[in-house]
């Protein structure tokens, strides 16, 4: 199976490529995306795995990936592709094959198109893609189940929902008869300040935000699991995929990270997918759904005494969730705004421009002031962010 990865040098990308480097019979690496602040670790990417293409993003980083390479080998240099439409050139390179798309942020959006449109499965870890433009996904899809997602809680229910019908949103994991699922149980960890007050929170650094206490990922995402707007990303992210009504997707903390989410059935049971907090697990399935690969990750230890919490989340302290919420049943575009405002804000956390509790508020402010949804195209998605982005900075000033 032919794969391109998308953000290769990011967390999903290196994990994806160690899962390949231990099932090398199964797939060939064509291609790799990445921005360009890791050009080593690119070029030795790319020459371990043979691939025929790379993309970077940043013009300015071409003549240190050339010499990297060619420090490593004297074999002739992969095709090129430079600048903001790179991604997309090289993730129409697979359509018989799979396209990972690990990139963090809304601009994962044009390659995930790309994706679609050429045919190719996408497995898809750019949550940002299906927030930001969720309706454009949807019509360039080519075909049922193009989709797998990689998120661990999209690929939990995707996982769980095989377990009864349901032939409805993106993934169509079966496609007989009326849909049997009454809720989707999205299951989150907390963050590190789960139970802190909001005057304890007030006075939270950027250090203290990137402690994630399960998970390790990129600066923006753990921020993100932090403020719990990455769950409230994750509910828009659902309901799109599977095209569920965001009043039917219910946030539930659980500290251990072990249920990765439910789906309740409307006989009143519920199915779980349960493993170690391993990100190697849902990006083997999206590379090789609906077969799995073989001893990708260690199981859970059944032998040894456990115990697992559920607690409800508090709306209060983590409003992020019923903003997304709100957000996703307003408008299409209103998601969008609420993103693109968030990634601003997070970017000026980061920095020590704003506090953090201002990340929040920052984006609730920016969807009040939203007013005039539109038409759903690509352009007036762009445009829509665009707004948001300059919003975002109006209000932090």
């Amino acid at each position: 199976m032919k794969v391109v990865i998308l953000g290769s040098t990011g967390s999903i990308g290196t994990q994806a490529l160690d899962v390949i480097s231990h099932h090398s019979d199964l797939f060939e690496v064509t291609a790799l995306a990445a921005g360009g602040s890791h050009v080593r670790l690119l070029a030795k990417q790319a020459h371990e795995f043979g691939v025929r293409a790379v993309a970077l993003a940043d013009s300015r980083s071409v003549s240190a990936f050339r010499d990297a390479f060619e420090s490593l080998t004297s074999s002739a240099l992969p095709q090129l592709f430079v600048g903001k439409d790179a991604a997309s050139a090289v993730a129409a390179l697979a359509p018989d094959g799979v396209v990972l798309n690990g990139i963090t942020g809304s601009v994962g959006l044009r390659p995930t198109l790309a994706a679609l449109k050429s045919g190719a499965t996408l497995a898809l870890a750019n949550k940002e893609s299906l927030v930001v433009g969720g309706g454009l996904i949807a019509d360039a899809c080519t075909r049922p189940g193009q989709i797998v997602p990689v998120d661990s809680e999209h690929s939990a229910i995707y996982q769980a929902l095989r377990s009864g019908r349901h032939h409805r949103g993106l993934t169509s994991v079966n496609q007989d008869g009326v849909s049997e699922v009454s809720r989707l149980i999205l299951t989150a960890s907390g963050g590190p300040f789960r139970t802190f007050t909001r005057e304890q929170m007030a006075n939270v650094s950027a250090q203290d935000a990137l402690h994630h206490p399960t998970w390790s990922m990129g600066p923006v995402v753990t921020i993100n699991s932090s403020t719990l707007m990455n769950k409230g990303l994750e509910l828009i992210e659902a309901s799109y995929l599977f095209d569920i009504a965001p009043q039917r997707i219910v946030p539930v903390v659980h500290p251990q990270s072990i249920v990765h989410s439910m789906v309740e059935f409307v006989d009143g049971s519920s199915i779980a997918q349960a493993s170690p907090p391993d990100m190697r697990l849902p990006i083997a399935l999206g590379l090789s759904a609906p077969v799995r690969l073989d001893n990708v990750a260690a199981p859970n230890a059944w032998d040894s005494p456990t115990s697992w919490d559920f607690e409800p989340l508090n709306n209060e302290l983590f409003p992020a969730v019923s903003m997304a919420r709100e957000a996703v049943a307003t408008s299409p575009l209103h998601p969008a705004v609420m993103n693109a405002a968030n990634e601003e804000a997070v970017e000026a956390f980061l920095d020590g421009r704003i506090g953090y509790l201002d990340i929040v508020a920052t984006v609730a402010q920016v969807l009040d002031r939203f007013e005039h949804p539109g038409e759903v195209t690509f352009e007036s998605v762009l445009g829509v962010e665009e707004w948001a982005r300059a919003c975002a900075h109006e209000v932090m000033a």
